[in-house]
């Protein structure tokens, strides 16, 4: 059985001001979320973490499955009418999120399409919800607001002007974070400096008693 609504992706129109994004809400069947939720993966703390110091397993490495899937890599191509053949992707997960997190930011040039798929149960906090924004210098002139709610997609075109960011938050904020990429060096860079990262949060985890 499909996780992913594929059809309604097909149908959101692509925004195109002030870059290249889209969202869709719902984007993991409803019917489905519950289980994925479920199996989410347990993360060290806050940052980006990589598949390989996770326990991928159950519903939730069935929709990472889908998601690297030949379907939704065509619908993506399609809706950003983009080749993305040949491209590697990587992917992180995250689970927590610092108040000096959300800074405005464009992605890192070695990104060529950013997913952001997030796994919150429900959000009522101000902050941590990703603002779609016009320029580099305020939060405060947003075209878009994407509250992290269970199972919304956000999907972007990474550009000169790709700015977003979100306001503070601390706590749990759950979210999978898919790019396609440039060249397998910069998947083997990135992945490599998340996996020390993640390993460092793990020993000082176990030095608390965490």
């Amino acid at each position: 059985m499909a996780y992913l609504d594929l059809p309604a992706l097909e149908r959101t129109q692509l925004e195109r001001d002030p870059y290249d994004y889209l969202i869709v809400p719902n984007f993991i069947e409803p019917s489905r979320f519950s289980a994925v939720s479920k199996d989410y993966p347990q993360v060290p703390g806050p940052g980006s973490h990589p598949p390989s110091e996770l326990d991928i397993r159950g519903e939730f490495a069935a929709l990472i499955e889908e998601l690297h899937g030949e379907a939704f890599r065509k619908s993506i191509e399609q809706k950003f009418d983009i080749d993305l053949a040949g491209r590697p992707t990587m992917y992180t997960v995250r689970g927590f999120v610092r108040a000096r997190d959300g800074e405005i930011h464009t992605d890192s040039r070695t990104k060529i399409i950013t997913v952001l798929l997030y796994m919150n149960e429900g959000w009522e906090a101000d902050g941590g919800r990703l603002r779609i924004l016009r320029s580099g210098t305020s939060l405060e002139d947003p075209v878009a607001e994407v509250p992290p709610n269970g199972g919304t997609l956000l999907a972007f075109r990474r550009a000169d002007n790709s700015w977003h960011g979100h306001k503070p938050h601390e706590g749990p904020r759950r979210a999978i974070q898919l790019n396609w990429v440039t060249s397998q060096d910069v998947v083997d860079r990135e992945q490599g400096r998340h996996r020390f990262s993640t390993r460092i949060k793990k020993i000082g985890n176990v030095l608390l008693g965490r």
